[in-house]
């Protein structure tokens, strides 16, 4: 007969954190969220540490290059989605990886030939006030000269005025030669009180620009993540069918780490693949696999060789896998038991393999139970999807602001690769939907209030550190009652459009 769990299916949301006893240095500043990502010996060091517990999920609507630059700054690591072909991705990859901190490529460009209503047009669409004038309006063209908000008046002159007329020429303006250091160029901005300093090549042609409103926001992250070259570092996705090929491209571009992107790991196609790594590359390469739900899915990976094992089947915003195929389980239960495995392995072999909570996070306070409940870091789709840095559009639906969010098991996602079980090069049907989320911002303001939570509650546990906080949590399932009384109750929440009657 099938074997039967003798617990229900528990999600975040049912369990809460019991205070601990807080000492006088149990205070935010004090915490340390270090992580590691890929498995080490006892005693050693892993080859990478994160600065955060936090990654984006390998998904279209979520990990582009921009999310991977935001999310490095900040100390976690964005997986970039491998539902493309193998060129593209290796593209991004590339991009990330060569992206210098406050070398910033010029977005806003116009020729010569460009009139200032072009100007006024590209300012209400970009946002920006300093345009690069190069000879082709390229970002990378002849550096011909600059136009900022000091150079025209538009109620003095005719929007078809051409740009050459009032740009600032190159003979003109302050910049710097290829090679400069981003504290060369700082102390250029600072001496010439500039608010922009352009990078030009030997050629003549645009290569960045360096702000001086970015040298505080570089000042002001002190977490970023970066590789022994001073890199950003930045994670890829692969499937199981073509990683003999989509891997060497990766790993030339540039990728730090490798993740297999399945809806189901506890598979002969994820072993065969991670054979494969091992056999040309050694342990050099590191790649994480899932997903998984439970202490044997776990064991099955881990003597497989992964270097770090996703947790979660079923539990994703959009994913519809339980409502389809009737397989999954309640997150918290997942990491639960997964996390015990993985210490039960590590008494066995002192090989330390950490875990990731893949999906099931609907509020900033599941982050933190996901940790107490034994991962090393969690990855999310739904929260990144919300920021500026994911690749989607932002669109105006009823008033409100909001991001395309779609699954991978989505029919416009196409990534049969990810739920493919050796049949046909195609999606049966669909585990995954197609939606929208509320617009939030950026990812610096919306990460730093997230961790901000995590650091707090740590401290409510007394725990400064991410392992600490595991062997000193306290936690207990809670009621429905209890859940509803955990919110606003028994009260009339005001409201502004109310207003006082004298």
């Amino acid at each position: 007969m099938a074997h039967y769990f003798e617990e229900p299916s528990h999600t975040f949301n049912e369990y809460l954190l019991v205070p601990g006893y807080s000492s006088a240095q149990c205070i935010p500043d004090n915490v340390n969220l270090k992580t590691p990502l890929v498995k080490f010996q006892r005693g050693e060091e892993p080859a990478i540490t994160m600065n955060i517990p936090m990654t984006s999920a390998i998904m279209q609507s979520v990990s582009g290059e921009k999310m991977a630059i935001a999310l490095a700054t900040e100390g976690g690591i964005s997986f970039i989605y491998g539902s493309q072909s193998i060129e593209d991705e290796a593209a991004m990859i590339a991009r990330v990886k060569a992206y210098k901190a406050g070398f910033v490529p010029s977005d806003s460009n116009v020729s010569p030939e460009a009139t200032l209503q072009d100007i006024l047009d590209l300012k209400e669409e970009t946002g920006h006030s300093t345009v690069a004038v190069t000879s082709d309006g390229t970002a990378n063209g002849q550096f011909v000269g600059i136009v900022t908000s000091r150079d025209y008046r538009i109620s003095r002159m005719d929007p078809s005025t051409p740009v050459h007329e009032f740009m600032t020429p190159k003979d003109i303006v302050i910049s710097a030669p290829e090679g400069t250091t981003l504290k060369e160029a700082n102390n250029i901005i600072w001496a010439h009180k500039l608010n922009t300093l352009p990078i030009i090549n030997k050629d003549g042609s645009l290569a960045y620009f360096v702000f001086r409103k970015d040298y505080s926001v570089h000042k002001s992250n002190p977490l970023e993540l970066l590789d022994s070259q001073k890199r950003y570092t930045v994670g890829a996705g692969i499937n199981t069918r073509d990683y003999a090929t989509r891997i060497p491209a990766l790993l030339k571009a540039g990728a730090d780490v490798l993740c297999i992107d399945s809806s189901e790991g506890y598979s002969e196609w994820q072993k065969l693949t991670i054979d494969w790594i091992r056999k040309n590359y050694g342990d050099q390469v590191k790649v994480g696999a899932g997903n998984v739900v439970d202490r044997d899915g776990f064991r099955f990976l881990a003597e497989a060789g992964a270097d770090f094992i996703k947790i979660g089947i079923g539990g994703g915003s959009i994913c519809i896998t339980r409502e389809q195929k009737g397989i999954g389980r309640g997150q918290a239960s997942a990491v639960i038991e997964v996390a015990k495995a993985r210490d039960e392995y590590y008494r066995e072999t002192g090989v330390y393999i950490p875990i990731c909570s893949d999906g099931g996070i609907v509020y900033d306070h599941h982050v933190t139970l996901a940790l107490a409940m034994g991962a090393d870091f969690v990855m999310l789709g739904r929260y990144f999807s919300r920021f500026d840095e994911s690749p989607t559009r932002i669109v105006r639906i009823n008033g409100n602001y909001m991001k395309e969010y779609w699954g991978e098991g989505s029919s416009r996602a196409r990534n049969w690769q990810r739920y493919d079980m050796g049949g046909a090069k195609k999606l049966s049907f669909e585990e995954g939907v197609d939606s929208y989320v509320p617009y939030a911002g950026s990812l610096h303001d919306n990460v730093g209030a997230t961790l901000s939570k995590v650091r707090s509650t740590m401290c409510n546990c007394g725990a400064l550190s991410i392992s600490e906080f595991q062997k000193k949590a306290k936690l207990t399932l809670v009621s429905a009652t209890s859940i509803t009384e955990g919110g606003a109750h028994d009260v009339m929440l005001k409201d502004n459009a109310v207003q006082t009657v004298k």
